[in-house]
């Protein structure tokens, strides 16, 4: 299987879909407002190390992982240890991907209805009073059901062109537009009155502010933008040729995603400060908030506009990782085709997007365990499955892999200086699986 097994062609290709995959709402939508509840600089600056510490030696597994087995994620654990039980990580990423993919979906068709809002100028009609019952009333209707199909009939158009020819080939075209929209973003928040306040916001750490709340935050802020312990890295890994240097690739991927996070602050917090917003609005700073700012500044229909495009490329490159998953998944395990494993996948994710789509209106009275569909599969998978997955994958590659294989992965055809082997190793072992361990607890609210 190995030898007819898809290839990224090019390092950019490598660069693109990896970033891709890590890049999404987590970084432009979830990271400012995390940001924002938790006092801005000292939040940021925890955030970077985390993910450093944590974030590169775990994308560095799933890295080993992936290529060395030339699998998904069930099979890899399968063929790297000869204990079955094992395996079943790879079942819990691969249900994970498709519950965040389903509700990930309906979050990503809210941004195309304020896409298609803002170039129509009806988001500039909506009276200042009224943009938190605009929401509500588009939310709970059937209109989010449309776009959420749509949306993961997009992604499942790219997903059957294959690696190279779907999913490379756009990661190439899309994450250097989504770069070159942040850029022209910062620069016209760079030019507000707020800048000052904004920018002293988000990098003057104020350490007075500092407890467990804002260390737990930035630690799971870190770990969930990653998409660490999902098997999304495994199964791109798995892709790569022998020569693709996983250490130098996870640090440019750390670095680039960080580097998203911070421009969305750049973006955000200038303009918050500039027309009187509330930097600790929460979620729905994106999708309430902004709209008011939008209206106010010079332009605003085209900012808003290029905004939520932003956020539809963002989903998108995410979105198409989380589906790669599972379509690697089906093929290699039960031997079917692509197109066959890419309309199944779509399939499954349009009816579970169906009801976490309906979660919030018609399905609104329907609860298990207390949440709604939407609510349950977001919890399940941010608070167990995706910490758990991260820190088993951190124990066994750390633990349980063959010493051989973990140094001739992460050495590759060119050699890596030894203290940072030893680092990496010691990082799995003791650093990250305790970091996860306590984003696991908090979720669970044990602390």
């Amino acid at each position: 299987m190995a030898e007819s097994r898809a290839q990224f062609v090019t390092r950019l290709g490598v660069i693109a879909t990896t970033v891709g995959s890590a890049v999404g709402l987590g970084n432009i939508w979830r990271f400012p407002y995390e940001a924002g509840v938790h006092g801005g600089g000292a939040f940021l600056l925890f955030y970077i190390l985390f993910i450093f510490l944590i974030g590169v030696p775990v994308i560095c597994a799933e890295f080993i992982m992936g290529r060395s087995a030339r699998s998904n994620i069930f099979g890899a654990f399968r063929k790297l240890h000869s204990t079955r039980q094992w395996a079943w990580i790879g079942y819990m990423g691969i249900l994970s991907s498709i519950l965040i993919l389903s509700f990930y979906s309906v979050v990503a068709g809210w941004t195309v209805e304020y896409f298609v809002q803002s170039v129509t100028g009806a988001i500039d009609t909506i009276a200042e009073g009224e943009r938190h019952s605009s929401f509500d009333t588009f939310s709970t209707g059937l209109k989010p059901v449309m776009w959420t199909l749509i949306f993961l009939l997009a992604n499942a158009v790219i997903l059957l062109r294959g690696v190279q020819s779907g999913i490379e080939r756009v990661s190439n075209i899309l994450m250097p537009v989504l770069f070159l929209i942040l850029i022209v973003f910062c620069i016209n928040s760079l030019l507000m009155p707020g800048v000052g306040e904004g920018m002293r916001f988000l990098f003057n750490p104020d350490f007075s502010k500092v407890d467990s709340s804002v260390l737990i935050g930035a630690l799971g802020q870190a770990f969930f933008s990653l998409s660490l312990g999902l098997g999304t890295m495994m199964t791109y890994a798995s892709y790569f040729s022998d020569r693709t240097p996983l250490v130098k690739s996870a640090s440019i991927i750390a670095v680039l995603d960080t580097v998203v996070a911070v421009l969305a602050g750049i973006i955000i917090f200038p303009a918050v400060f500039t027309y009187g917003s509330e930097p600790a609005a929460g979620p729905k700073l994106v999708f309430e908030v902004l709209p008011a700012i939008f209206h106010q500044m010079p332009g605003g229909v085209f900012w808003s506009a290029l905004f939520f495009f932003l956020l539809m490329v963002a989903s998108l490159t995410s979105t198409i990782s989380m589906s790669e998953i599972c379509i690697a998944f089906f093929t290699e395990q039960f031997g079917i085709s692509r197109r066959k494993a890419t309309l199944l996948n779509a399939g499954i994710a349009m009816a579970l997007g169906t009801l976490c789509a309906l979660s919030f209106g018609p399905l609104s009275n329907v609860s298990i365990f207390g949440q709604s569909f939407f609510g349950l599969f977001d919890y399940v998978t941010s608070n167990i499955f995706l910490p758990l997955g991260g820190m088993l994958i951190s124990i066994f590659v750390g633990w349980f892999l063959d010493r051989r294989v973990l140094s001739e992965q992460l050495r590759g055809t060119g050699s890596i200086k030894g203290w940072i082997y030893r680092v990496i190793v010691i990082c799995l072992r003791y650093v990250a699986p305790t970091g996860i361990a306590l984003v696991f607890l908090s979720g669970l609210n044990i602390i």
